[in-house]
C-alpha cells in the first residue's frame, strides 16, 4: 500500500475464447483527487461510500465522488 500501485486483472468471454487484459493503476486519496479537482477549477458536489449513496466516512472501503465545475 505503500507505493500506492496495483495491477488491474480482466477477464472476458468470446465466441468460447478467454481474452485478457492487465494494467498497473495508483491508487489515490479521496483528498488527493479533491486536490487535483481543485486544481483544474471544480468543487466536490457530492461523496458517498457506495453507488446506493451511503454516506462516506472514515471506515469506508471505497468512495464514489462527483465534482462539478462552478457556473
Amino acid at each position: 500500500m505503500a507505493t500506492q500501485s496495483s495491477w488491474s486483472h480482466h477477464y472476458w468471454f468470446v465466441d468460447g475464447e478467454t481474452k485478457t487484459f492487465s494494467a498497473p493503476f495508483r491508487n489515490v486519496w479521496p483528498s488527493e483527487l479533491d486536490l487535483m479537482a481543485r486544481l483544474a477549477g471544480m468543487a466536490l458536489r457530492d461523496r458517498w461510500s457506495d453507488w446506493g449513496r451511503e454516506p462516506f466516512t472514515s471506515k469506508s472501503r471505497s468512495h464514489i465522488s462527483v465534482w462539478q465545475k462552478p457556473v
